[in-house]
């Protein structure tokens, strides 16, 4: 057997011999551009512009509004302090460390996405932010590499609580860097982190025993990764590998950080379902890099269990709010045990469910199966996106499925979105999500383009062998799924368009050049259109999407005899907002023969397909003073409802909602 040192070595060959920069070779989002371990590569980071549409829009406004937003929130120090603790850090100003333990992150996070935007627009000012920004970074790092300014400003020892999330300041910091450093070119903040990686390698290196469950939410085997793809040195993959072999190593870890049982045994998802998500995703990146074949079947059970058993229909992930796990051990903001799945009381927090999106994004790469690429789709256009208002500059925290007056708040909930969290995790975390979905847009591989995303778009690229490609995408997609993609090659070449056929597109229909293309379109799986291409030749593919009823398996007690509504990639609500006065989102009840008729509204919460029929209403009657009542017949009325986009509720003032509506059979 080929040893996982010889595997590294190899791989560095590689990143070695196509290296025509002073690092390695590849710009991804995500650099697969030279990982041994997958089938699909990463395209260079401004290889994909949208160009009009539904994510165009998004990242316009990302560009315009959220990351100035943004910014205006975590530079001043009466609303977030994060800038603030870095110049105290740094020295250039007094004061006392004020936010929580991992608000550094927060705002490597918004830098990360600076960068992403920087990369397709060019913007010179956000260039020159970065650069002022990475100066202060750079004073506030301590001679040894050391960085995260609540330790620092404390004058606290290092390392010693889990809580104090020292690994995940600095992951998020490794990671910023090497996008920064592909937007640019610039190596002014990836020689901060190349210290920072350095200084965690001499650390964590001898595996003291005391340091094992120091990776509480481990974004640094992700930073670890990605500095190995950027610099080209095998320490950071070895670190990376180090942090995953600590899980589980030493008694006395629990499932609430995924500490109890090593990975590489683990078969469920469990505890806090951001540091889970999180752990999956990186250990994804060291299989791409490493080939550990006991990480990957480990990695298929966990997902197999977290698809099929613990995912709301929304794909969000982490239901729980506090609970247990299976092995009994007190967890929180999690995984609970197989088919719980509450709705008012759902947690789903949005940083799990973006984690949840990129660990999907990773097993696409590494297996080119379509199934990632639905999930991760499922999560972009719902769960995700549900964390920020349609205005780009308010957020939730938690997602649940179901709102009502008559369900008190818990913890993070929220009745409204908030334009700050006190806890700041989620909100940069889905701006640098839209600042960076057109790298997921596209992937490619030795003969083929892999279409994964649809929105209006263009990609500009090369194969291997130099000959560049240009494909154009017109498409009003989510709302409509008819698609239309242009080929632009200089010269005749075959190579295969790999197009995504989502699991909800049943009968979909494909032509090229107005000549249909027979057979073998099935959902949830790329279909391989392989030929000799000319420049102009054009694509037509055809997603129906009617609406459908989605239930529930009926081991999940919550949803039982309910339904959700979805349409294309979209899952839909009912919104107070939307119906007759006096009646409740809990009266609604859906008949099973419903006709519901898509209309799309340019002038409804930022241009929407909405869904309208009719439905029934079951008033609930007096229930003041009863927990239980003897069975009141109830005559149903004829009611005309709206359904809105789920990711849309909650932009028109504090309402209530549902997700799950009563079925009538």
């Amino acid at each position: 057997m080929v040893s996982l040192r010889s595997k590294i070595i190899v791989s560095t060959l590689i990143l070695l011999f196509f290296s025509s920069y002073s690092y390695a070779r590849g710009r991804g989002v995500t650099n697969t551009a030279s990982s041994p371990f997958v089938k699909l590569k990463s395209l260079d980071i401004d290889d994909v512009k949208w160009t009009r549409g539904f994510w165009a829009e998004k990242s316009a406004l990302c560009h315009k509004v959220m990351i100035p937003n943004m910014r205006r929130i975590l530079k001043d120090p009466n609303i977030s302090h994060a800038y603030t603790n870095f110049l105290i850090a740094a020295g250039r100003e007094k004061g006392e460390f004020k936010g929580t333990w991992w608000h550094d992150g927060d705002f490597y996070k918004w830098l990360e996405a600076v960068a992403y935007v920087y990369a397709v627009t060019k913007d010179r000012e956000l260039d020159q932010l970065v650069d002022e920004v990475t100066e202060v970074i750079g004073e506030a790092q301590q001679k040894d590499g050391y960085i995260s300014t609540p330790i620092i400003i404390k004058g606290l020892e290092r390392f010693q609580k889990v809580g104090h999330h020292e690994l995940y300041n600095m992951g998020h910091l490794m990671t910023a860097a090497c996008i920064h450093y592909r937007a640019t070119g610039k190596s002014s903040l990836l020689d901060i982190a190349k210290k920072t990686g350095d200084y965690l390698y001499k650390t964590f290196k001898p595996r003291d025993r005391r340091l094992a469950h120091f990776g509480f939410n481990p974004s640094n085997i992700m930073g670890a990764v990605e500095l190995y793809r950027t610099t080209g040195d095998t320490k950071y993959l070895e670190l990376a590998k180090i942090f995953v072999d600590m899980r589980g190593s030493v008694s006395g870890g629990t499932d609430q950080n995924q500490a109890r049982t090593a990975l590489r045994k683990e078969a469920e998802a469990v505890g806090h379902a951001v540091t889970a998500n999180y752990l999956y995703t990186g250990a994804a990146d060291v299989y791409a890099e490493t080939g550990d074949r006991a990480l990957l079947r480990a990695l298929e059970k966990i997902w197999q269990n977290v698809a099929l058993q613990k995912m709301c229909v929304t794909g969000a992930t982490g239901a729980l709010h506090r609970g247990a796990s299976s092995a009994r051990d007190d967890v929180h903001e999690a995984y609970g045990r197989e088919y719980q799945l509450p709705n008012a009381t759902a947690y789903n927090e949005t940083c799990a469910n973006i984690a949840s999106a990129m660990w999907n994004w990773r097993m696409l790469a590494i297996t080119g199966e379509a199934r990632f690429a639905d999930t991760m789709e499922l999560v972009l256009y719902n769960s995700a996106l549900s964390g920020i208002s349609i205005d780009g500059k308010h957020f939730f925290y938690t997602n649940v499925l179901r709102r009502t007056k008559d369900v008190p708040l818990v913890s993070w909930d929220l009745p409204t979105r908030q334009s700050y969290l006190s806890c700041f995790c989620c909100p940069p975390n889905i701006v640098r999500t839209i600042a960076k979905v057109h790298g997921w847009a596209y992937s490619i591989s030795d003969e083929a383009v892999w279409v994964n995303l649809y929105g209006g778009s263009e990609l500009n690229c090369e194969f291997v062998d130099g000959t560049k490609l240009k494909l154009t995408q017109e498409t009003d997609y989510p709302w409509d799924g008819r698609i239309k993609i242009t080929v632009n090659a200089p010269e005749k070449k075959q190579f295969a368009v790999m197009l995504r056929i989502p699991g909800w597109a049943k009968e979909a229909t494909l032509q090229v050049n107005g000549q249909a293309v027979r057979g073998g379109l099935q959902p949830g799986r790329y279909f391989k259109l392989n030929r000799t291409w000319s420049a102009g030749d054009v694509i037509e593919l055809n997603l129906p999407m009617p609406v459908r009823l989605i239930e529930a398996n009926p081991l999940v007690e919550e949803l039982r005899n309910q339904v959700a509504v979805k349409r294309g990639p979209i899952v839909y609500c009912l919104e107070s907002v939307d119906l007759p006065n006096g009646v409740k989102v809990s009266e609604v009840v859906i008949p099973h023969n419903i006709k519901l008729k898509p209309e799309f509204r340019r002038n409804l919460l930022g241009g929407v397909t909405v869904l309208e029929g009719e439905a029934e209403v079951l008033k609930e009657g007096d229930w003041s003073k009863r927990l239980y009542r003897e069975l009141v017949p109830r005559e149903p009325r004829k009611v005309t409802i709206r359904l809105i986009p789920y990711y849309a509720w909650s932009n028109r003032g504090v309402s209530e909602m549902t997700v799950w509506m009563p079925l009538d059979r």
